[in-house]
């Protein structure tokens, strides 16, 4: 090829200009023993792609697997479990007791105006017995 032709086709290739037959033809260029003395060092990229290409990485590569560590996470959701029915449970009986001891102050507040009413009832006796004990004169 003419020298001037691998110049320009060099300057398109560093400017990521050229198509797949240009590089092609600036690589059998370089690959071959007639390099000018001043592209020289392009030479060594070229050779660089084409023995890159054959190179393959044949060792095995070992993945560290970490595996969650899911027992940790269930023993935690049981205690959590556990712990929130316990408190559950304790809070129904203490609403429970809380019904159980309203339902008692709601019973003694009947009980007291009942027992209020019949206070009324034998002072409205005692005034009758008095009054009756004042008219027929008993002693008493």
């Amino acid at each position: 090829m003419e020298l001037a032709n691998i110049e320009k086709l060099l300057e398109k290739y560093l400017n990521a200009e050229t198509s797949i037959a240009e590089e092609t033809a600036l690589k059998t260029y370089f690959l071959s023993d007639n390099v000018a003395p001043h592209l020289e060092e392009y030479q060594a990229l070229f050779g660089y792609f084409s023995t890159s290409k054959n190179e393959r990485f044949t060792k095995t590569i070992q993945l560290n697997s970490k595996k969650k560590n899911w027992k940790w996470l269930s023993v935690a959701a049981s205690v959590i479990l556990l712990v929130s029915v316990y408190s559950g449970y304790e809070n129904i009986q203490q609403r429970k007791a809380d019904k159980v001891y309203a339902e008692t102050i709601g019973a003694f507040q009947m009980l007291s105006t009942n027992l209020n009413k019949g206070n009324v009832a034998i002072t409205q006796l005692q005034r009758f017995g008095n009054t009756t004990n004042k008219i027929f004169k008993q002693p008493k």
